[in-house]
């Protein structure tokens, strides 16, 4: 199988071109957040404020990094179960989020509003955390920092690999074939 190499932020014709079961080498910057996070990010929309970052075209990994040792950049950044974040990513998506990171099945409404705005669920393995923050350039605290492991994190990537889980035509790794 050929491991496609992506930039972020990623352009429509290669977001659309991925198919559930593709392998990825990601690079650029994703942001972290969690439950809490996701919370309050939409707090802000719902009330008209600005968000810790950009939306439209942007990348969530739901993890909580743990704390880094002094000579790390960051510490085990492994992903968290994605469906924690079902109820908020209808609207994230609405507002332009095009590639979520995480582990394990989402729920139909997800999928539905991923079809109608084009965007895509990658999966990093579980249990690898401590492998996976070698992909990691960057990390940097830009939000909620009284969250501690749940604030929002931007993070530089480089060469991060994942698994098309979930493509833009809602076809799924978890399910039997769902487009059209």
């Amino acid at each position: 199988m050929v491991t496609k190499h992506l930039k972020l932020p990623i352009n429509k014709k290669d977001l659309t071109s991925l198919n559930a079961g593709e392998l990825v080498l990601l690079s650029g910057v994703i942001y972290t957040a969690r439950d809490a996070a996701h919370k309050r990010i939409i707090e802000a929309l719902n009330n008209n404020q600005e968000t810790p970052f950009e939306l439209n075209n942007s990348a969530i990994y739901y993890t909580g990094p743990t704390p880094n040792r002094p000579d790390e950049i960051i510490g085990s950044c492994g992903p968290t179960s994605s469906s924690r974040m079902d109820d908020y990513t209808p609207m994230l998506l609405e507002h332009g989020l095009k590639v979520m990171i995480g582990k394990g099945k989402r729920s139909l409404k997800v999928i539905n509003s991923m079809k109608k705005n084009k965007a895509v669920y990658l999966c990093a393995v579980g249990g690898a955390a401590a492998i996976i923050k070698q992909y990691i350039v960057s990390a940097q605290v830009i939000a909620y920092s009284d969250l501690g492991t749940e604030a929002v994190r931007k993070l530089e990537i480089k060469d991060f690999p994942l698994i098309v889980a979930i493509d833009s035509q809602g076809n799924s790794l978890f399910e039997r074939k769902q487009s059209n």
